[in-house]
């Protein structure tokens, strides 16, 4: 639902009433926290090779973590 004060309900509804509800958050917590890894790992390699050297490339990166973190919450 869109309403705000129903959306933990929902979720928990999904989570206890349809058939593998538990599963599908489960899978989605877990996607999202290996979106963000991969995005680490991506930084780390940035960082070994020197990637931040291009001042372009470092712009855009920090921005895009930026919104990133951002859409996050």
């Amino acid at each position: 639902t869109a309403n705000i004060d129903l959306a933990f309900s929902s979720v928990v509804h999904i989570m206890r009433d349809v058939p593998y509800g538990w599963m599908m958050q489960n899978l989605h917590a877990m996607g999202a926290s290996m979106f963000f890894i991969c995005i680490y790992i991506h930084i780390a390699r940035g960082l070994y090779y020197g990637s931040y050297l291009n001042k372009e490339t470092w712009l855009s990166g920090t921005t895009l973590l930026i919104m990133l973190m951002a859409t996050a919450f």
